[in-house]
């Protein structure tokens, strides 16, 4: 079944998702497997994608940012961010990485 979005709306959360699918292949190693799961709710859709790779330690992500890699702040939170939604990243060294993108329907 389609999930509509606003053209920007929806360009925007789809390079999000590309984003945090090139992470999983640059950093979870060649075996690792993702899934993609979308919600279409009615306030917003929300699309996880999840890795079954080697995950990364708490505080990784500021260092990165801090070093001037900017790629999970900007390719990912930054274009939710501006389509007044989030984007929460979670991860247990050795458990792989979840990503959760949610766009609210109202204002997108």
């Amino acid at each position: 079944t389609p999930v509509v979005l606003p053209g920007p709306a929806a360009g925007e959360l789809a390079a999000a998702v590309g984003a945090a699918v090139d992470n999983v292949r640059k950093h979870a190693g060649e075996r690792a497997r993702a899934w993609i799961l979308v919600e279409d709710e009615p306030e917003a859709v929300t699309v996880s994608i999840r890795d079954d790779g080697p995950g990364f330690a708490p505080g990784r992500l500021g260092e990165a940012e801090q070093a001037g890699r900017l790629g999970v702040s900007q390719s990912i939170r930054g274009r939710l961010l501006d389509l007044g939604g989030t984007a929460e990243l979670y991860s247990v060294p050795g458990e792989g990485v979840e990503v959760e993108l949610r766009v609210p329907r109202k204002g997108s």
